[in-house]
């Protein structure tokens, strides 16, 4: 079948349109530059709070094989317990501060600097959760950055080491920050902790570590890694939806150019 200069041009654009919206669709499906993060992001000064830090893996070839988690010293949390991750293994470093910390719970002379995971692994496209207990939250800043390292199985190491500054670009390896607001009447305040007093904390010196077993007090959960496959799925769908709406408009174009 012959076909007319004008029905040739008018495929040629429509051909045009299709291929431009199947490339969004795939610029779309691919996953965006994610960081780690925590979460929720602002609690109340001198409150206990459950914090997650979310791991991705944003190597192509490589699996994260460990996690340090920075605690700030500067403005000490008296207690902070890691919840087991399965397939990892937690170990929990401590400091002697140079001044005691008074809280609800008792006298604290030392404090947890840095907890690490190791052993485990997580895949390509996928991330994982790390959560920690903490008791109370400082009362004297308003805002606690947990600086963290990232290590690759590649030798690969990320550092999430960079404190945004307000009105400033934002960094390529933010540190998870923590905003905290002033206590309100509504608030719980500090929950007396399962981890007990400052006189059993005492013990403890500068730059002792302690395996997950003894460190941590909260039930195992399984691991949270999963993969963005529901969302990319959505939007291939959301494209061939656009792709099949652009055909449907060729053919009433066609039809009547035809009947003209």
């Amino acid at each position: 079948m012959l076909v007319s200069p004008a029905r040739r041009t008018l495929l040629r654009r429509s051909s045009a349109v299709l291929g431009a919206a199947a490339a969004l669709a795939a610029a779309a499906a691919l996953p965006a530059s994610a960081h780690v993060t925590v979460t929720p992001d602002t609690a109340s000064q001198g409150s206990t709070q459950e914090l997650t830090f979310k791991v991705p893996n944003e190597e192509s070839n490589a699996t994260t094989t460990g996690i340090q988690l920075q605690i700030p010293t500067d403005h000490p949390i008296a207690q902070v317990l890691p919840r087991s991750v399965a397939g990892w293994t937690v170990t929990v470093k401590t400091v002697t501060l140079a001044k005691p910390l008074v809280t609800d719970d008792g006298t604290f002379t030392t404090a947890v600097s840095e907890i690490d995971w190791t052993g485990g692994t997580i895949p390509v496209n996928q991330y994982q959760d790390f959560q920690i207990s903490v008791d109370p939250l400082p009362s004297d800043t308003a805002q606690v950055a947990f600086k963290a390292v990232q290590t690759y199985s590649n030798g690969d190491v990320v550092r999430w080491i960079d404190v945004p500054v307000a009105g400033q670009a934002a960094p390529d390896h933010p540190a998870p920050v923590l905003t905290l607001t002033k206590a309100t009447g509504s608030d719980s305040g500090s929950a007396t902790s399962s981890q007990g007093n400052g006189s059993s904390n005492g013990g403890a010196s500068n730059g002792t570590t302690s395996t997950g077993a003894a460190a941590s007090a909260a039930d195992p959960s399984s691991a949270s890694a999963s993969s963005n496959g529901d969302a990319t799925a959505a939007l291939w769908l959301g494209a061939l939806g656009l792709a099949a709406g652009l055909a449907a408009l060729v053919l009433v174009l066609l039809n009547r150019r035809r009947s003209n």
